[in-house]
């Protein structure tokens, strides 16, 4: 039974109890917090914490990410000047795709290790994880500047398995720790640190081609390299934190459930569109020095050629990305990759000083973009936030296997009786990016239907 009373409240009574509670304006302080305390207290404790989308530990930590790709995946997108070196040097007596296969092992490694790395962090190893991974890398780099020429098991143990390992343990988790701290600007702050993978393959892609045809030599440039990711990477150690609980400390969290990722036809789609494009994409990073100079330009301007396709690359790891955050990831990372597959024919146009400059900022730029938005693109597919971590790993280490034959394909198809036969490698790694860009614009569509939305 209610009754009105006249400041506007009401009365309820209990006719067991004869008890009555009055709700009004003038209702005591204390209730009202003992009321307020019982209605907010269960979301603070249940629901997740609110992401900072910016801030000073969250940028400093995508400065310690940027750091790490400088010295890991800057390190491999500058390997076309290792290319160059031991074709002409320290590895003379070897094919081209004999040599292209230390480089395609520590790619492998650098993604593959995304799976067991992934798993790490998700348990709350992340320092653990991006510590052993740098100890790794430093004492391989070292290593490598202590090979002999024309030991070529020595150079592939330091350089493909060594420092491929050391980046396995390294890449993902630094990509992956700015998902602690961005939520709606996750695609932006990921191309922020991709970023700094470009900046590392100018710098190394420079210093290493003057060092190593200079007086200080193959041993003595590598050490340099190593020197400075010594700093960068003790930096890193340093600067990075995770902000968010991990699995192992949340007792209640529910396990991945792996049958519906595996069932999941569009994410497979992305997954083999990402493979697929992978396998051609970087043949032009690590030919494009060895093809300039075998059409007869100066080494001046091979030298500078990677360069200047990393550093075009940089502004493609981040304004895509930022236009990612507000168009979707695929609507962006789409028409990079179909341009990067027909940018590819123009390689054949990089036979002058302007082709190989047009054709190394556009390449690179365009292929920046795909790199740089595949992981949002392929954690998009994700129904809970838990999958996220598993389904990149997925993602990350099927990949690895195009990384692992694309560039020796390529140099296999390129090299014919001791002679460059160009249209070769150029032709496969066109049709398979081409190939790759399909099967995301499928893979979408089914996104598209799923969501109900075109934002993806």
């Amino acid at each position: 039974m209610s009754a009105t009373t006249p400041d506007g409240g009401t009365t309820l009574i209990d006719s067991k109890s004869n008890l009555a509670l009055t709700k009004s304006d003038n209702s005591s302080g204390d209730a009202e917090l003992a009321a307020s305390a019982h209605v907010e207290k269960p979301p603070q404790s249940s629901g997740p914490p609110p992401f900072p989308e910016g801030g000073l530990k969250a940028w400093l930590t995508v400065l310690g990410g940027s750091m790490v790709l400088f010295c890991t995946f800057g390190a491999v997108q500058s390997f076309g000047v290792y290319q160059a070196y031991y074709s002409s040097h320290y590895l003379s007596e070897y094919v081209a795709s004999e040599i292209s296969w230390i480089g395609s092992v520590q790619t492998f490694l650098l993604f593959a290790g995304g799976l067991p790395a992934g798993k790490l962090f998700d348990e709350g190893y992340f320092h653990h994880c991006i510590g052993a991974g740098s100890l790794i890398y430093l004492f391989s780099i070292f290593m490598l500047s202590l090979a002999k020429p024309h030991q070529y098991y020595q150079i592939f143990l330091a350089q493909g398995i060594g420092m491929g390992i050391g980046m396995g343990l390294l890449f993902l988790p630094a990509i992956s720790v700015t998902s602690h701290y961005f939520r709606r600007r996750r695609a932006a702050a990921m191309g922020v640190v991709l970023a700094g993978s470009s900046l590392g393959a100018v710098i190394y892609s420079i210093m290493l081609n003057n060092l190593f045809n200079g007086s200080a030599g193959f041993g003595w440039g590598v050490r340099a390299a190593g020197f400075i990711d010594v700093g960068l990477l003790v930096t890193a150690n340093l600067l990075m934190k995770t902000r968010l609980p991990s699995r192992r400390e949340r007792p209640n969290a529910k396990p991945v459930d792996i049958k519906p990722i595996l069932s999941d036809v569009g994410f497979w789609l992305c997954v083999i569109g990402a493979t697929l494009t992978f396998w051609g994409l970087f043949v032009p990073f690590f030919y494009l020095q060895v093809f300039s100079e075998d059409h007869g330009l100066s080494k001046n301007i091979g030298f500078y050629a990677i360069p200047i396709m990393n550093a075009a690359s940089i502004f493609g790891r981040t304004i895509p990305n930022f236009l990612g955050d507000v168009i979707g990831p695929f609507n962006v990372m789409i028409p990079c990759t179909v341009i990067s597959g027909g940018l590819i024919y123009l390689m054949f146009a990089a036979t002058n000083l302007g082709g190989t400059i047009a054709f190394g900022i556009l390449y690179g730029f365009f292929s920046g973009g795909f790199i740089s938005l595949i992981t949002p693109a392929a954690a998009s597919f994700s129904r809970d936030l838990n999958e996220i971590g598993t389904r990149i790993g997925i993602t990350s280490f099927v990949i690895a296997f195009a990384l692992l034959t694309g560039n020796p394909i390529a140099g296999a198809l390129a090299l014919v009786d001791g002679s460059y036969i160009w249209y070769r490698p150029l032709v496969f790694a066109s049709v398979v990016v081409l190939a790759g860009a399909a099967c995301l614009t499928a893979s979408r569509s089914m996104l598209s239907k799923r969501k109900n939305t075109n934002r993806l």
